[in-house]
């Protein structure tokens, strides 16, 4: 029977950019990108380039189920929220109205103009 040989496990140092902070990183990849355009060698999407790139990522992301569902029922709410405000605000006008507050108020005849 042979015996292996265990060998500690080495944990891999990080080189380069990689063993810069992240803000640093961040820091040098702004002034490359900053660089690049003053050059004028950075890369312009044309609208067609930028239309397919919003395409291909709304079919990535469109076959997450549970993200989809997640954005679809943030947006109904959000819309819920904004009939119920609209409904709100229609009713204190309506309200004012009725009471005849409405007309105290300054009006485009009575305001002037500087």
């Amino acid at each position: 029977m042979e015996k292996q040989l265990e060998l500690p496990q080495m944990r891999k140092r990080k080189r380069g950019f990689a063993s810069l902070p992240l803000e640093r990183r961040r820091e040098i990849a702004r002034q490359g990108g900053k660089t690049a355009q003053a050059q004028g060698v950075a890369h312009q999407f044309t609208m067609e380039e930028a239309r397919e790139a919003g395409r291909k990522g709304g079919q990535t992301i469109s076959t997450d189920r549970l993200h989809m569902s997640r954005i679809g029922r943030k947006g109904g709410l959000q819309s819920r929220k904004s009939r119920q405000a609209d409904q709100q605000c229609g009713s204190a006008l309506l309200e004012t109205m009725a009471e005849g507050t409405l007309s105290e108020g300054p009006t485009p005849s009575n305001v002037l103009l500087p």
